[in-house]
């Protein structure tokens, strides 16, 4: 027994040994449990978005992931063990809202895959409603824009100080204020029809129905400080016009539904519905120093538009795109070009039935490769209206035929927004669940989703008319002329 103990405490202590290389006994290693992850990825699952919808995702305000489609997401950079991590929304498709659960955390000794992101149908809210009287606006005609810092800018066609009209600012925060009451009269604007465009110092521009020297109604600037002129007053009764270039005689009966729209050397351009040398619109220009000229009269007929309801859009080569409300081949509207040196060409005569659009109010928009989409007032399935699309070589589809009813939209007077995958938004006057106008989405392939039905009443808007306006995150905001707490219009926000 005792000459076998140092052979046994000599295996003894080699087993030891063995053991304190191996870091554990057993086949497990204590030392690989408790390693440190170097290069642990950061990810989880996305839900609820439907065909065409997407979200964007950061990690710690960076690494921004783009998600399309329902499953699995991998932030592109891995972390190691101890390091925070904070998953948020940075953007998503406008309509819908996404929310995050398991997004935050500190990384341990594995991949993080737990971070659930569900993406569900934007919620409606009311941010502003109008008060009217003297102290406010009423009756928001136009949309909305927003500067970079998130406040938002509009026009009201009645209430303010004397009135006549408001021009108003929500900031971020939430809180109205007005801008500038209009006074009528001759030395200023009544009427504020049109919406809002901005510079890049932040002054904003604009036009009046009615006032001015001429009682025609106005162009209009309201600098950054609030101060507002009258950059040009519109003639009225009979008068001479340069017409592109001739001078001939018309009748002025003017009506400045349609925005204004500038270009790179502070030129701006819009439309007025009546008047021209046919007295059936115009395109009219107003350059940097103040001079005002036509650029194009429409004469109507079965050749050419006649009503111009919507200011048109510039592209990079100087070219105006817009529609008019009547006249072209059938009467029922066109959508026209006018080339930088004042020459017009019919891109689309509208046909009305039920094969295509009629009277066009809204004007149109233009994708990257030079597609413009718009909206029809009627014609269309049932005749409660189209969205189309017009290709760079004329050729107009039908994407949809609002039917109206209380399952979709009718009568849109608004234009389209466009996102980055090619959905276009817009809203409805009437129709709806409630019959008080929608919120709608077409993707690319011609799928409408109604995404908000307005309930009017005290606690929500009625009936939309102005454009939409999308910030960076994909909320979209816009207005109703009636509804809201007093019943004169409100600004919403879905989400």
């Amino acid at each position: 027994m005792r000459r076998n103990f140092p052979h046994c405490y000599g295996a003894l202590l080699g087993c030891v040994a063995m053991l304190a290389l191996a870091g554990c006994g057993g086949g497990s290693s204590p030392a690989r449990s408790s390693s440190a992850c170097a290069a642990c990825s950061v990810g989880g699952t996305v839900s609820g978005l439907s065909g065409n919808e997407s979200v964007t995702l950061l990690d710690n305000g960076a690494d921004a992931l783009d998600v399309v489609g329902n499953g699995s997401f991998t932030f592109s950079t891995d972390q190691s063990t101890g390091m925070a991590y904070d998953v948020t929304v940075k953007s998503h498709t406008p309509g819908i809202a996404c929310a995050v659960n398991n997004g935050s955390g500190t990384v341990g000794k594995s991949n993080v895959t737990g971070v659930m992101v569900s993406c569900a149908d934007g919620t409606e809210s009311v941010l502003y409603s109008f008060v009217g009287g003297s102290t406010d606006g009423v009756r928001p005609e136009a949309g909305l824009i927003m500067d970079d810092a998130g406040d938002l800018y509009g026009t009201t066609i009645g209430g303010g100080a004397n009135g006549d009209g408001t021009v108003f600012k929500i900031s971020a925060a939430g809180t109205e204020s007005v801008v500038h009451s209009f006074g009528g009269g001759t030395t200023d604007g009544a009427g504020p029809y049109a919406g809002l465009i901005m510079d890049g110092a932040g002054n904003l521009y604009g036009m009046t129905m009615y006032g001015g020297a001429n009682s025609g109604g106005t162009v209009f600037k309201i600098s950054v400080d609030g101060t507002e002129s009258v950059l040009y007053s519109f003639p009225a009764g009979t008068f001479s016009i340069p017409a592109v270039s001739t001078t001939v005689g018309g009748t002025w009966i003017a009506g400045q539904y349609g925005g204004l729209v500038m270009d790179s050397s502070g030129n701006l351009y819009g439309t007025t519905n009546a008047g021209g040398t046919s007295n059936n619109g115009m395109i009219f220009k107003i350059s940097a120093a103040g001079a005002e000229s036509v650029v194009y009269s429409f004469e109507g007929g079965t050749t050419d538009g006649s009503d111009p309801e919507a200011g048109p859009i510039l592209d990079s080569a100087g070219n105006l795109y817009g529609t008019t409300f009547g006249a072209g081949a059938t009467g029922a509207g066109t959508v026209f070009k006018v080339s930088s040196g004042g020459t017009e060409t019919i891109l689309h005569s509208f046909a009305g039935g039920t094969t295509d659009g009629l009277g066009a109010r809204a004007g149109v928009v233009m994708d990257s490769a030079g597609n413009l989409y718009g909206t029809t007032f009627a014609g269309g399935m049932k005749g409660d209206g189209t969205v189309f699309e017009l290709s760079p070589t004329g050729t107009e589809t039908i994407l949809h035929s609002f039917t109206g009813g209380t399952s979709d939209g009718s009568g849109p007077l608004a234009g389209l927004i466009i996102d980055s995958a090619g959905n276009l938004f817009g809203t409805t006057a009437y129709g709806g669940t409630n019959g008080d106008g929608t919120v709608f989405k077409v993707n690319p392939t011609g799928t409408e989703t109604v995404l908000y039905s307005f309930a009017g009443g005290p606690t929500d808007g009625a009936n939309p008319v102005g454009d939409l306006v999308m910030d960076s995150a994909g909320d979209l905001y816009g207005t109703t002329v009636y509804g809201g707490a007093n019943g004169g219009g409100t600004v919403f926000k879905i989400n």
